[in-house]
């Protein structure tokens, strides 16, 4: 935990340093990571704050802190599978070093032996498939034909590390692949490609305005494009489909003066709460890195220093 206080102050825009130019790879070295770290525990923080709101209306007052309930029973600062799937993503990246199907599959199924309560419909239905035998792309086609194409939000939720590992030039395709493992609906792909693309980008030191733009342009998906392009157009609907859970994430940090603007707006919108506010954390964690997250939301989140380490070993893999 004093590694993550040491980052925040460190990392603080407001407390940043101006070195000498010989220092200036080592600050470009530190801010870049700080981001990295943003992202993966911004997305742990969204889900942990959000989880007990989860199929809930509007609260009457919005939640500013971690709380434990919900039709989980989680205990405060605890995360779901948003997080856990995210964190097999994460970790499965760095061993392999870059993206492996069935490294990845084999997380995802080991996490869902031991916590299948917390998963959807449409990931909880392909693993109990591959469970039972099926080869990964038969459990996928069958639970796409018997869903009506299986366009639930799971795949856009658990990708942000693959925009942390992955440059704008060839995070589409990584995104893309890894959503259907689980997704074959073209929308929640095309999602998942829009949300990590803006990760990449703001890792990278994008402005959100540009990263918005770029992700826009390497979209391929007319639905999605058309409601991603001025989000606030539209009204926002927290619900398990992908667009609609992105648009709501999107939307609220684009219009988000900080990250606790923006996770506390993307939580408190009811719905799917956990997973609009995980989308909405992993963005945040990367336009406002470690520095900007509160205090009191590092301190409570559950195994904090682990995501701290597997994002600096994630980061590390990104330089290789």
């Amino acid at each position: 935990m004093e590694q993550l206080f040491f980052l925040h102050v460190l990392t603080n825009p407001q407390k940043i340093l101006h070195f000498p130019d010989r220092y200036n790879l080592l600050v470009i070295f530190i801010l870049n990571f700080v981001h990295a770290a943003g992202v993966i525990i911004g997305l742990a923080i969204g889900d942990a704050l959000g989880a007990p709101l989860e199929g809930l209306p509007v609260p009457p007052r919005p939640v500013r802190s971690f709380t434990g309930g919900g039709i989980h029973g989680i205990r405060a600062g605890h995360f779901t599978d948003d997080t856990l799937q995210a964190l097999a993503i994460a970790e499965s990246l760095v061993l392999c070093a870059g993206f492996s199907a069935d490294d990845i599959l084999r997380r995802f199924v080991g996490d869902f032996e031991r916590s299948p309560h917390f998963y959807g419909p449409t990931s909880s239905a392909v693993f109990t498939l591959i469970r039972k035998g099926a080869s990964p792309r038969e459990a996928a086609q069958q639970v796409y034909d018997a869903l009506g194409g299986g366009r639930s939000n799971g795949s856009v939720m658990r990708g942000a590390p693959i925009g942390v590992y992955y440059p704008p030039r060839t995070v589409r395709e990584v995104s893309i692949a890894c959503a259907r493992l689980t997704h074959l609906h073209p929308v929640a792909a095309e999602c998942s490609a829009f949300v990590n693309r803006m990760v990449s980008g703001l890792c990278r030191g994008e402005e959100r305005s540009r990263a918005h733009a770029s992700a826009l342009r390497a979209c391929k998906g007319d639905e999605v494009g058309e409601v991603l392009a001025d989000p606030h157009r539209f009204s926002l609907s927290p619900s398990l489909d992908a667009l609609e859970a992105t648009h709501c994430a999107v939307s609220v940090f684009l219009a988000s003066s900080s990250f606790e603007d923006a996770v506390v707006g993307a939580v408190n919108l009811g719905g799917d709460a956990d997973t609009i506010g995980a989308i909405c954390g992993a963005l945040a964690g990367a336009e406002y890195g470690i520095g900007g997250i509160p205090s009191r939301w590092l301190t409570g989140l559950h195994r904090a220093d682990a995501l701290l380490d597997l994002s600096w070993r994630l980061f590390l893999g990104v330089l290789r």
